[in-house]
């Protein structure tokens, strides 16, 4: 093709993106009265369900246009419209457990976007209590692995957290192994958090078999000591790579491939419904024959399907040895006249109730719910 040609094409490339900028600068207009509104109501400035709304909307019509856009493209697109639009209105602040690096901070960019603020806090309990004291807009804490399970102390906070769950999402975890300069000669030992340490056991026993393990607080933490010591290696993700400027030695080291874990998000504030919420309850039964059957029971005969239903020991200073509380996850929104009946039927055979919130689902990096 000449040149003379390229041009032609670049000069109507150009031509749109100077409409894409002006249609951006016409909808920040909208914005900023939307954010007058909402501050004389004071509405929320994060609303999730309307945030899924829009980005479901976009990847709808992309498919009706046949852009040849993948999906994922579109949604990152708009989020990060989303998060520029929004930081107009209020840039939120949004606290996670640190340092810089984490897989904690990654699930913040990508769930709302990089126009917010974010405070690392050292661990999940000031992640909580900058919520509830209201130092932060959002406290974001990580609630399950796809590997390991559940994240015992999250669900431990939940039970007696002020903050409501407002959206949540689910990322990949795909493991490095990190090391300030390069090559396997002279590794003193191998550094992560403790379930980073399992979901990479055996490519450690078959590659690095004979080198010491120790677990820290967090994958971020790892990567600052790696950075510090050209002899340590850690286990952590891209990000905490490109923060402490770290050498890969090896991707993807995880045992198995599918691995993601999911975050909540917690705030003052309860979303309405948008058609694909996941609503979180936590339930205390009676000791006695029967009483989880009629639990169960309750979301059946409401046709309400549950997606996690998880017993943990009741950790309170009024719990007997033994007694547990039970985790549920379940579809739809607490309005919902299903789940409504459902749940009211739930808080008659139960000794200890509590929603946790209704919420709009992030699943997979980059695209909302239905449309993962």
């Amino acid at each position: 093709m000449k040149p003379i040609e390229l041009k032609g094409f670049r000069e109507k490339i150009d031509a749109v993106d100077d409409q894409i900028v002006e249609l951006l600068a016409e909808r920040a207009g909208y914005v900023k009265e939307v954010g007058k509104r909402k501050k004389a109501a004071k509405l929320p400035e994060f609303r999730p369900e309307r945030e899924v709304e829009i980005i479901e909307r976009m990847c709808e019509r992309n498919n009706l246009l046949n852009s040849g856009l993948p999906c994922e493209s579109i949604a990152t697109f708009w989020l990060e419209i989303i998060s520029g639009c929004r930081a107009l209105e209020k840039k939120l602040e949004i606290a996670y457990l640190g340092p810089q690096g984490t897989y904690s901070e990654l699930a913040a960019r990508v769930l709302f976007g990089h126009m917010v603020d974010l405070v690392p806090c050292y661990s999940l309990e000031e992640v909580l209590e900058r919520g509830e004291k209201g130092q932060s807009d959002i406290s974001l804490l990580p609630v399950e692995n796809s590997i390991e399970g559940t994240v015992g102390r999250t669900l431990d906070l939940l039970v007696s957290a002020k903050l409501k769950i407002s959206a949540e999402i689910s990322i990949p975890i795909n493991h490095l192994l990190l090391r300030k300069v390069g090559g396997f000669n002279h590794i003193s030992r191998v550094v992560a958090h403790s379930q980073a340490l399992l979901q990479c056991q055996k490519w450690l026993d078959l590659r690095l078999p004979s080198v010491p393990r120790l677990a820290v607080e967090s994958n971020g933490v790892a990567a600052q000591m790696a950075q510090q010591d050209e002899k340590v290696v850690a286990i952590a993700g891209k990000l905490a790579q490109e923060k402490y400027e770290l050498v890969s030695l090896a991707n993807d080291i995880q045992n198995e491939k599918f691995n993601r874990t999911r975050f909540a998000a917690l705030g003052k504030f309860e979303p309405d419904g948008c058609g694909t919420d996941q609503t979180s309850i936590i339930v205390g039964v009676r000791d006695q024959v029967g009483a989880m059957h009629k639990v169960v029971e309750s979301f059946a005969k409401n046709l309400v399907s549950l997606r996690r239903f998880e017993s943990r020991p009741a950790r309170t200073t009024r719990a007997h040895a033994w007694e547990y509380l039970f985790y549920i996850d379940l579809e739809g929104h607490i309005n919902d006249t299903n789940v409504k009946k459902a749940l009211d039927d739930v808080k008659e055979n139960s000794v200890f109730f509590k929603n946790l919130g209704s919420y709009p689902l992030f699943e997979k990096l980059g695209l909302p719910s239905r449309l993962t």
